[in-house]
């Protein structure tokens, strides 16, 4: 009775009760907070990632301004469903270039964070098209629009500088060439070594929407096509110490 009657007190004193939650918080984000200042990295590094090329950096940005993350998440959680469904749980580093993250909260559509490979890019063109002829029961509405949509990469150079600036590790000449790299990896008759060379083998170069030029809908599907095929999980294993 002693215990209610105290906190009895705690319940009818406005000022008290809010004070005493703050401390609970503040106690409580401490504990979770202070411990990642000693780590050197809370990210376990893992072979085969590299940041955005031009293109798909491009892309990314059509993926958020179409808003496709209210739809789509692109975290699959370390749950038997979800991982026979969808593919290996994700990692943190597969999100360590993205500002802000694509985790999702919501599902109406499929989780998209291994579908890089999954579809062939006509099949992602005729979906950007009339998402129903290929899925019948999607609710989605028609991107077909972005095949029109021409872009040049006139500023691809400041957006990745952007990023270089929060972290992302694009060299010096990765920012020099970027507006050749993003035309270049649409176009399979190009000089497209350099792009190799910075970006490594696993880059995709080909004409996405197989229309001439460089598309909006090309950027989308090459980001698209890369989301979860820089990890081979075939070869991963987890460190043991995180």
């Amino acid at each position: 009775m002693a215990i209610l009657d105290k906190h009895k007190i705690l319940e009818t004193n406005a000022t008290l009760l809010l004070v005493c939650s703050f401390l609970v918080v503040t106690i409580g984000g401490l504990v979770q907070i202070a411990p990642l200042f000693w780590l050197e990295n809370t990210i376990e590094k893992v072979e085969g990632m590299r940041p955005y090329t031009p293109l798909e950096l491009a892309g990314r940005d059509v993926y958020i301004r179409e808003g496709c993350y209210t739809c789509h998440s692109q975290m699959i959680r370390p749950m038997r469903d979800e991982v026979e469904r969808y593919g290996h749980y994700s990692l943190a580093a597969e999100s360590m270039y993205d500002r802000p993250h694509q985790w999702g909260s919501k599902r109406t559509g499929p989780d998209l964070a291994r579908v890089g490979g999954r579809y062939s890019d006509e099949w992602h063109v005729d979906h950007l098209r009339n998402p129903q002829a290929v899925v019948p029961e999607s609710i989605m509405p028609k991107y077909g629009f972005l095949e029109n949509a021409r872009i040049d990469g006139k500023y691809i150079g400041d957006l990745m500088a952007a990023n270089a600036m929060l972290g992302t590790p694009y060299t010096d000449d990765m920012l020099a060439s970027a507006q050749a790299d993003f035309k270049v990896q649409a176009d399979p008759d190009g000089d497209y070594d350099g792009l190799l060379e910075r970006y490594g083998d696993s880059v995709s170069v080909r004409n996405f929407d197989g229309q001439p030029g460089v598309s909006e809908a090309d950027a989308l599907i090459a980001y698209l096509q890369m989301l979860g095929t820089l990890v081979d999980f075939s070869t991963f294993t987890p460190d043991a110490n995180r």
